[in-house]
């Protein structure tokens, strides 16, 4: 990919079937694009992380979709694009099936959103001021 790309992060990508792969290909470039100082790193031995002042979001490939962790449970979300983890109290995810149309402005205003709180010193800080 680019510079910004960790060999841990290829390397998890290329095991995954081509769909998969497809759908964490335009993830990683909506989260790039969402801020140049995002940086990718593995955690948890094989996950990739993508961080900046703190996790702002994570790629995990199961059986039959692709969950795209986002470590704030505080941002709002008015295309309803996050489908899992709502009563979560550290993170919520949109999971991506096979097919499914990812909608870009949407989950590049949720990760700026994160990136503003981390900036900020993080959504537990946040909440409790």
């Amino acid at each position: 990919m680019t510079g910004r790309a960790h060999p841990g992060v290829d390397a998890y990508i290329a095991k995954l079937p081509e769909w998969q792969q497809a759908i964490c290909e335009q993830l990683r470039e909506i989260i790039w694009a969402t801020d140049p100082e995002i940086e990718e790193t593995i955690k948890r031995t094989v996950q990739p992380y993508f961080v900046l002042d703190g996790n702002v979001c994570a790629l995990l490939a199961t059986k039959d979709h692709v969950n795209l962790f986002l470590y704030d449970p505080t941002v709002s979300d008015p295309a309803g694009v996050i489908n899992q983890g709502h009563d979560n109290l550290t993170a919520r995810s949109i999971q991506v099936y096979r097919d499914d149309a990812i909608n870009r402005e949407a989950v590049t205003g949720i990760l700026a959103q994160i990136v503003e709180h981390n900036r900020q010193g993080g959504w537990r800080r946040l909440s409790r001021s």
